[in-house]
């Protein structure tokens, strides 16, 4: 089967168990802008060469998954989706990010005393260009959940705390720069 299937050349794109909707819906939007931030997590994973990092970017990635498959869910298809195996976002989700946002921050020189300027190195660049991507997704989520009846809020949870994520691995991935120099 190939890539190419020209269904949505008019301008339209299916949501899972095949419900078709104008590519400019804001349902549409809101799962395309986790697609951008899980690209951005993936360049910052690819140019790293810390394990921890490495491993905690894919962690979100792997996350943000589940967050995607759910919104490419219509409500009225969600039960299907989770009878066929597929998971909904969760507060464990949210805690997992949240414990290690508290483990990073014990250490206390990662929060420098000014404002931060991205591009200090290029995994941090990369981290803090993922931070601006997950804060739009979550502001278009935000817009989009507002007529959503039913919405797990547990979505918004997760994006706002992975901006923070996002933002301390940056400013660890700086550190961890410092150190090797």
């Amino acid at each position: 089967m190939s890539i190419v299937t020209k269904t949505g050349d008019k301008g339209e794109t299916s949501l899972m168990y095949g419900r078709r909707l104008p590519k400019g819906d804001s349902r549409v939007d809101a799962y395309g802008c986790i697609d951008e931030l899980t690209a951005a997590l993936g360049l910052a994973r690819s140019i790293s060469t810390d394990k921890f990092l490495s491993d905690e970017i894919f962690a979100a990635q792997k996350d943000l998954i589940v967050v995607m498959g759910e919104l490419a869910t219509a409500p009225s298809d969600r039960e299907r989706y989770v009878k066929n195996g597929f998971e909904l976002t969760t507060q464990a989700m949210v805690d997992r990010v949240t414990a290690v946002i508290f483990d990073l921050e014990k250490d206390k020189s990662l929060y420098p005393k000014d404002w931060v300027i991205p591009g200090e190195t290029p995994v941090s660049a990369a981290l803090d260009f993922a931070r601006a991507t997950c804060r739009r997704a979550e502001r278009r989520i935000a817009a989009f959940s507002a007529g959503e009846k039913d919405f797990n809020l547990e979505i918004l949870r997760y994006l706002n705390r992975l901006s923070d994520f996002c933002w301390v691995l940056a400013r660890y991935a700086e550190k961890q720069a410092q150190t090797l120099s």
